[in-house]
């Protein structure tokens, strides 16, 4: 294996470390030739969080490897086939390949130790990292990385007996020279917006002006790492509707109060009666003033005759022969 020929990537699930939250994920590069390793911490796994990561591994070596080792994730792989056919590629990873100039390499079906250099590193980490420690935060975790590279660069590997930080060194730089721009990776969807002006993307709900949309209109959601714009749609005139900060929770509620500008709240709706629409004169007039009294005159009941009789009457029929109290 050559000098900044290759680099391998894995995914770690790592359980019980970040306070408050059940699992993090943890990704992994780790440059061939030197075993040189490189390691982020995330809550998802997603398209523009896998990329993200990519990008961080990147700048954090300097360069860009010749290759990529991955299995076959759907992040990388678009459609699972046969063994044996051509493995088609997502379309995103095939542009951001692109973009910083290496060659996606997907392992053949059945070859479970295709990527050992990178699973192997999932491992040390884990253990040295991770092992007996609680975080309060992403950041946290990738500053423990960081503290502790250090120390895994100094040992000797036992495979390649010498030195990983030295030959770490020829390593990068052969790499390949980092883009001027990096690539801006986003997944793509379509969502309607309900009634509330509210749309529904993994799981949580993002607000959008309720003034720039109507009720099941179609937006366009592009997520990226962290972020969540909504657009409208060429139809609707296009344009960015909404930037949020992207939910870390399922069942969230991402909300820009003043989105809500425009909905009917119970205030602002008012009754009013029309001149043909007034009670007659000979009505009674109902109980009470404003809206209220004026829906209960107006209603056909109010209408009806009612006989009015002393009090004396009723009195009389309850106690036979009584005109009056005494």
């Amino acid at each position: 294996m050559a000098a900044g020929a290759q680099a391998q990537v894995d995914w770690g699930e790592e359980s019980g470390v970040l306070i408050g939250t059940p699992k993090v994920y943890s990704f992994h590069m780790v440059l061939s030739y030197s075993r040189d390793p490189f390691c982020c911490y995330t809550a998802r796994t997603d398209l523009a969080a896998f990329f993200g990561c990519h990008i961080r591994a990147f700048e954090y070596f300097g360069g860009v490897p010749d290759s990529v080792v991955y299995d076959r994730t759907k992040t990388v792989v678009h459609r699972h086939v046969a063994p044996g056919k051509a493995v088609p590629l997502h379309p995103e990873a095939v542009a951001f390949a692109g973009h910083y100039g290496f060659d996606i390499d997907v392992l053949a079906a059945y070859r479970p130790t295709g990527k050992g250099r990178v699973e192997r590193q999932v491992d040390i980490a884990r253990a040295h990292v991770l092992a007996g420690r609680a975080f309060f935060s992403l950041e946290e975790m990738d500053a423990a990385f960081l503290d502790w590279a250090p120390i895994r660069r100094g040992q000797v590997h036992r495979t390649h007996q010498e030195v990983i930080g030295v030959r770490a060194a020829a390593d990068r730089a052969a790499l390949r020279p980092l883009p001027a721009a990096p690539y801006l990776v986003a997944e793509q969807h379509l969502r309607r917006v309900g009634k509330d002006c509210l749309i529904s993307f993994e799981a949580s709900m993002y607000s959008v002006p309720a003034r720039q949309v109507r009720p099941f209109q179609r937006v366009h959601v592009r997520a990226g790492d962290g972020k969540v714009a909504i657009y409208a749609l060429p139809g609707d005139g296009g344009g960015l509707l909404a930037v949020h900060a992207r939910a870390q929770r399922r069942g969230s509620f991402v909300v820009d109060q003043a989105h809500w500008d425009g909905l009917p709240d119970g205030r602002t709706r008012a009754v009013t009666a029309a001149a043909g629409d007034a009670p007659p004169a000979s009505r009674p007039a109902a109980a009470g003033t404003g809206t209220l009294g004026m829906l209960l005159a107006a209603h056909p009941a109010a209408a009806a005759p009612v006989a009015r009789r002393p009090l004396s009457d009723y009195e009389q029929g309850v106690f036979p022969g009584m005109t009056g109290r005494g």
